[in-house]
Parts: structure tokens; sequence; C-alpha cells
């Protein structure tokens, strides 16, 4: 294993390309932690983005007009505006007005940090969007299954989780797919409130290398291969939930 670093160095020495990432451990290691944050944001706002989406859908079609109204001014709000500005909005503005405690040094410590308001700030962002996708896919299943299901003594829930979501999901996975990619590619916005991911590390290892050419490289190599990653599950549970002659 020591022929990788060492063939990194080489290239250095002779060449002038300096990917510290590959030979320094030091940096290694900040690149890989970066890497981690970033799996983690990823994974997290897509199952929460997915979760809301999901339920948004529900409460677009709830009886009260009041709910129904709610959801449209969220969907409204968090989609016409830069998700940039909503970071900044909860991490220095909602999190400012929260109570927070003390740290051994008297200095103020949020009760919510950094990396739990880029979370709950692109989970929204990406929610917002993800119940507009799923309400077009609940919109084309066939109104005589949803009686069908309601003959059967389906309540609306039910209906809603066993039969509608099911199907709506199979029409609206091609957009789906494209919002969560956009998502992902989100994910490095939390930089502005120094989450420590991918972006985060590069820019620290640049920093103190000058070698912002060699790191951009692997910047865009390491997005390149969590899109792709991404791109080829989704492409995979798509076919997986394919019904020959329905949503197609």
């Amino acid at each position: 294993m020591d022929v990788i670093p060492a063939w990194f160095q080489e290239l250095y020495e002779t060449t002038g390309l300096n990917f510290t990432v590959f030979y320094d451990p030091y940096d290694w290691h900040r690149y890989v932690d970066g890497l981690r944050m970033t799996c983690l944001l990823a994974v997290t706002t897509i199952l929460v983005s997915l979760l809301i989406g999901a339920v948004g859908a529900l409460l677009q079609t709830a009886p009260s007009r009041i709910v129904r109204s709610v959801v449209n001014v969220y969907v409204v709000v968090f989609r016409n505006t830069p998700p940039l500005v909503q970071i900044f909005f909860f991490y220095f503005g909602v999190g400012a007005m929260l109570p927070a405690g003390q740290d051994q040094f008297g200095l103020r410590q949020p009760f919510i940090d950094n990396v739990e308001w880029a979370i709950i700030a692109l989970s929204l962002f990406a929610g917002a969007f993800n119940i507009e996708i799923f309400r077009s896919g609940v919109e084309a299943v066939p109104k005589t299954t949803v009686e069908a299901a309601e003959a059967l003594g389906y309540t609306r829930l039910r209906a809603y989780v066993y039969v509608i979501l099911p199907l709506a999901l199979r029409v609206c996975l091609p957009a789906l797919n494209n919002n969560l990619v956009n998502l992902l590619k989100t994910t490095t916005l939390a930089y502005a409130i120094a989450v420590p991911e991918t972006l985060y590390a590069v820019k620290q290892i640049w920093s103190e290398s000058q070698n912002v050419f060699e790191m951009m490289l692997v910047l865009f190599v390491t997005y390149g291969v969590l899109v792709g990653l991404l791109v080829w599950i989704m492409h995979r549970w798509e076919k997986a939930l394919r019904i020959p002659g329905y949503g197609r």
C-alpha cells in the first residue's frame, strides 16, 4: 500500500503536481473526515426530505383548508428562496433566538450545532420540492384505484400508505432522482456555516499547501463519484419498482 503514496510523492518531485491527500497522512485524514461528513449530510437530508415530501403530499389533500394552506405556504417559501439564505436564516437567525447553555469557559454553547442546522435547512429546502414531486405522482394514480381501496375498507391514511404512495412513487421516481442529485450537490453550501464537509476540508488543505488546482481536481472527481453512485442506486430502485405498462 506504500506504492501509491510513493508514486504521488515522486509525481510531486518530478512534475510539481502536489496531491498531498494521497501521500500526506494528515491531509488524507482531513479529506476522509470531510467525505464522511458529506455522506452524513447527504444520507440524512435525503431521508428526511423524502419523509417531508410523502407527509406533505398527504397533507395537501387534507380536508382542512388551514392544513392545506400551511403546506402550500411552506412549499412557496422554501422553493422561492435560495438555500444559502435558508441556512443562514436558521443558523444565524433562529439559532440566535433559541436558549443556549455555557461551556466550561463560559462561552455560549447552542443546543443545536452547525451540522444539525445544516441538516434541518437542507431537508426543509429539498422537502418542499419533494412535496410537489410526490403530489404529481399522487395525481397520476387512477381514481378507480383509490375508490377500490376505499371499497375494501381502507381508511384515507391506510389507502395513501399502502396503495396510493407506492404507485405514485413509480411515477415520480425520475423527477425525484433529479431533486436528490441536486440535494447532494447542495450539501456544499454547509461550508458557509463552517460544517467540516468535503469542500471545507479541501479548502483548508489547499490554503496550507498552495495546491489549488490539484485539490480542485480531487473535489470534482469526489463529487462526480458520489453523484454517479447516487444515480446508480436510484436507477436500480426505479428498475426494481417498475411495473410493465404502468407509469410509462
